[in-house]
């Protein structure tokens, strides 16, 4: 992968994080399909490139009031148990039992932004 393709998703995945948009879903998906990365290659890189990115990010969302202390160390607390777990049970399994599940969620999604008719944003 050429540095300058490298830099261009970094940049796209980055904004759309800093927005708290899923960034890392749409880095998975540049890096698959434009940059030739294997699944759980594109997943590793989504690791590394989360946490610099969030650090980034979370200043800001503080700033403007967009945390709550109790629930984010809640959600932080059941993301890493749930994460560690997940990983060590993903570690045996062939990519391919993975692509789909996580295509599906994308699809699921999609489809619920899309056909969302309530107001936007602002709420729980």
């Amino acid at each position: 992968m050429s540095a300058l393709l490298a830099a261009g998703i970094g940049c796209a995945a980055g904004v759309l994080s800093s927005f708290g948009l899923g960034g890392g879903t749409v880095l998975l998906l540049l890096l698959t399909l434009f940059a030739g990365l294997s699944q759980r290659e594109a997943q590793g890189i989504n690791l590394l490139f989360f946490l610099p990115v969030s650090a980034a990010a979370l200043p800001s969302h503080g700033k403007n009031g967009y945390l709550r202390p109790r629930g984010v160390l809640w959600a932080a607390g059941a993301g890493a148990i749930t994460a560690a777990l997940t990983a060590w049970l993903s570690a045996g399994l062939e990519t391919g039992a993975l692509r789909r599940p996580f295509g599906l969620a994308l699809l699921a999604v999609g489809l619920r932004e899309l056909l969302r008719t309530g107001p936007r944003g602002g709420g729980t």
